[in-house]
């Protein structure tokens, strides 16, 4: 059973009397241990798509299923209980609270599962060792360089185990040397056994991935394996230099 699987889903909005198809039947499956890229223009329904695959938001048709769940017609408070639970967020802006210092930041998702405080502290602690944060837990965003808040971002969004991450744009913020070090990040993760979906409008970043799929006016356009090769631009040497 795929890890992920939409079938005919559709997306509608009405905007002063104008029907907007930003997904148009879209069927797709993501297995376990996946690393894709959705790729696609602005206005192209690719963030849409995160949004509904994310459990930010329900289709208006088709159906969606997630680890076995099916939540095509969840409740805001069942959305919220399934991002929590399966689902990691990484994010362009890297989105840390700046009066809490990198450790306290890591914790978040885990105080909102109840998680106690000992064990809270215990797997934030692994995860930022894990992204090669160990030694700046008491440091606060503003004393972090873009790729240390970046992979911050990633530790958070790793400390509650979760089935799959979305990474929306998460090198857009950086300069090229430091996003290609998140990129290997990813590209480690995912030889780890992480379900990893990377979201970009940039053909470079999405020939990292093994897998991509582009959006064009709300549909599939293309499903291209582009093997590991797109991974071996990646140099060896940076993938702990995210600085």
């Amino acid at each position: 059973m795929a890890l992920v699987e939409l079938r005919n889903v559709s997306k509608i909005y009405h905007l002063g009397g104008e029907e907007i198809r930003a997904l148009d039947d879209v069927s797709l499956e993501i297995n376990a241990g996946e690393f894709i890229s959705i790729i696609g223009p602005s206005g192209s329904g690719k963030s849409t798509l995160m949004h509904i695959l994310g459990c930010l938001d329900t289709p208006t048709s088709g159906t969606i299923q997630l680890d076995g769940i099916m939540f095509q017609d969840a409740s805001q408070r069942q959305l919220a209980g399934l991002r929590n639970r399966k689902i990691g967020f990484v994010f362009q802006f890297f989105n840390l609270l700046p009066k809490l210092n990198v450790v306290q930041n890591v914790e978040l998702p885990m105080i909102y599962s109840g998680v106690s405080a000992k064990e809270r502290r215990r797997r934030a602690l692994g995860a930022l060792d894990a992204v090669g944060l160990a030694d700046r837990t008491k440091h606060r965003p503003s004393q972090l360089s873009g790729g240390q808040q970046q992979r911050v971002a990633i530790a958070r969004a790793l400390v509650n185990d979760p089935r799959i991450i979305f990474a929306d744009e998460p090198t857009g913020n950086l300069d090229s040397h430091t996003g290609e070090a998140i990129l290997s990040l990813f590209r480690r993760l995912s030889q780890e056994g992480r379900t990893i979906v990377l979201v970009t409008h940039d053909p470079e970043i999405a020939a990292v991935t093994p897998r991509r799929i582009e959006i064009r006016d709300g549909k599939i356009a293309e499903k291209v394996d582009t093997t590991l090769a797109g991974l071996d631009r990646i140099r060896p040497a940076e993938t702990t230099a995210a600085e």
